[in-house]
């Protein structure tokens, strides 16, 4: 009598080998993705603030006037000069001005967004920016203040909102927040000490900022190390943001 056997085959080690080794190669290009990722991310912030530093100084030389603090004849002269149809200009002339005291007001957004204005209307940036009164969060349309990679907005302005030391008022330019805090430690690193009290680019407060909306992040950003603060890259939150000092 026969006795029929159902035969079961498993995997070989080879078989298993080649798996994990596929798993491994994809997991590794999907890491390294999400690297080259950050890193472009990273590159785009500093470059955005290089490029916002150079059209300020650059607008200053040309003009001999704080872009944002011009009167509305300087303003006028802007618009004169470029186009009576850009941004900010309606038949060659603005309402968008400041006081012309020389410097930019402290946390005043009605300044702080007439220098996007000044600086697009005079061609020194990208875009059509048409100022307004308060904090940019607070409108629906994307014309009032540049935005950083993360969709939040940027503000150069004179301010005390950063931490470390005994903050004091003066020129800097707010990165915007929703900005990832692996991305602002990686940032730090990039064009500065790599942390968020000391140096040019600083953490913004996550309460009581006179900038409101714009420059508040989360709590959860940093962290103590020991006795050093640092950016938190394992909590990780999605909500950071800084300010780097001129």
């Amino acid at each position: 009598m026969n006795t029929a056997f159902n035969k079961q085959r498993g995997f070989t080690l080879v078989e298993i080998a080649i798996v994990l080794v596929i798993i491994g190669l994809l997991l590794g290009g999907i890491l390294k993705g999400q690297e080259l990722i950050t890193s472009a991310r990273v590159r785009n912030i500093a470059d955005q603030n290089s490029g916002v530093q150079a059209a300020y100084y650059g607008f200053i030389d040309r003009y001999r006037q704080v872009p944002g603090d011009m009167t509305g004849s300087g303003a006028n002269s802007v618009c004169n000069v470029v186009s009576a149809n850009a941004a900010g200009c309606s038949g060659g002339t603005t309402t968008i001005a400041g006081d012309a005291n020389g410097q930019l007001k402290p946390n005043d957004w009605g300044e702080g967004s007439a220098l996007w204005a000044h600086l697009s209307a005079a061609n020194f940036i990208q875009g059509a920016y048409v100022g307004g009164a308060t904090d940019a969060t607070s409108y629906s349309q994307d014309n009032v203040a540049p935005k950083n990679a993360f969709n939040g907005y940027i503000m150069l302005t004179q301010s005390a909102d950063y931490v470390g030391g005994t903050p004091t008022t003066r020129l800097l330019m707010v990165v915007g927040h929703l900005i990832p805090a692996n991305v602002m430690s990686e940032l730090d690193r990039k064009i500065d000490d790599g942390l968020p009290l000391t140096g040019v680019l600083r953490a913004t407060p996550n309460s009581g900022n006179a900038l409101g909306s714009v420059s508040t992040i989360s709590a959860n950003c940093t962290t103590t190390s020991g006795t050093t603060t640092i950016w938190d890259i394992n909590t990780n939150d999605q909500d950071c943001g800084g300010a780097y000092l001129y």
